[in-house]
């Protein structure tokens, strides 16, 4: 008994990992169709903001959760002024700009910091439960995921901007001629989608560590989680991760890891050829 609690526990874990790490991807390319390959990097720079700001004295909850998405927001605002807001609807060419982006990343911080783990000690600690440690760092992220797709889905359901946003990306057209700016908009859409980037990056540096390379291993699971959700940014990346993430992990108990992310993929290859428009869309139609 104990033991099918703490693999649910883990299942719970790992779900949250995967959705917070998903749900800046979802933003940009669900809401805005840009597809984003610096997806991983966005994480990156989120990890090492916050692991140099903790080492440089600041407070390892500010650092995780205000100086990370803090300054890959800020970045975001940059690379949408500089190279996306000129290749909106042309989401081929947005691709190649941001493989682009990813691998000058890759190569300035390999340069900058060097091609090793930079790390920080995990907060809270863990305790013993019938003689199993459980980490309360784990069930603070659960708790931050949560707390992230609440505000998301009350922000794009019942706030002004949420309905200007969403209004903006379906007919942009319509949008400029009631008076919005859409520009502003498109920039304030990928800020947010870049900074809750770099908040999953801040979050999971003290358990992973930090590497310039670290992206690839999570862009393939992020965009393939958003893809299986279908058109609901919150929702549908929400149930997806829930999905994608219990198979994974539920595999990787009764095998391996890497048997894990194999029955991941197909899991999600099955879920499209039956749901080819993803789990929201049929179901939860017009939901956020």
């Amino acid at each position: 008994m104990e033991l099918a609690g703490l693999t649910l526990l883990q299942i719970v874990d790992s779900v949250a990992s995967l959705a917070l790490i998903s749900v800046g991807l979802a933003v940009i390319f669900g809401m805005m169709r840009v597809i984003n390959l610096a997806h991983g990097e966005f994480i990156m720079l989120g990890g090492f903001a916050a692991i140099f700001a903790a080492n440089f004295g600041a407070n390892i909850w500010v650092a995780m959760l205000v100086v990370a998405p803090v300054c890959v927001g800020a970045f975001g605002i940059i690379v949408e002024r500089l190279i996306i807001r000129h290749l909106y609807s042309r989401m081929l060419d947005t691709m190649l700009a941001t493989w682009g982006l990813s691998l000058l990343l890759v190569g300035a911080a390999t340069m900058l910091f060097g091609n090793r783990v930079e790390g920080v000690a995990a907060p809270l600690g863990s305790v013993q439960f019938r003689g199993f440690g459980i980490s309360l760092y784990d069930q603070f992220i659960v708790l931050i995921c949560v707390a992230v797709f609440v505000a998301g889905y009350g922000t794009l359901r019942f706030t002004r901007w949420g309905l200007i946003a969403r209004a903006t990306m379906q007919n942009p057209e319509m949008a400029a001629s009631l008076g919005v700016s859409c520009s502003r908009v498109f920039s304030v859409t990928f800020a947010v989608g870049a900074a809750l980037s770099g908040l999953a990056g801040g979050v999971i540096a003290p358990l992973s560590g930090v590497v310039p390379t670290m992206g690839a291993a999570y862009v393939a699971k992020a965009f393939i989680t958003v893809i299986s959700g279908g058109a609901s940014v919150i929702t549908g990346t929400a149930l997806s991760a829930a999905l994608l993430g219990a198979i994974d992990t539920g595999a990787t108990f009764a095998t391996t890891p890497v048997i894990g992310d194999v029955a991941l993929f197909v899991a999600a290859i099955m879920l499209l050829r039956i749901l080819p428009k993803g789990l929201t869309g049929r179901l939860f139609r017009g939901a956020p």
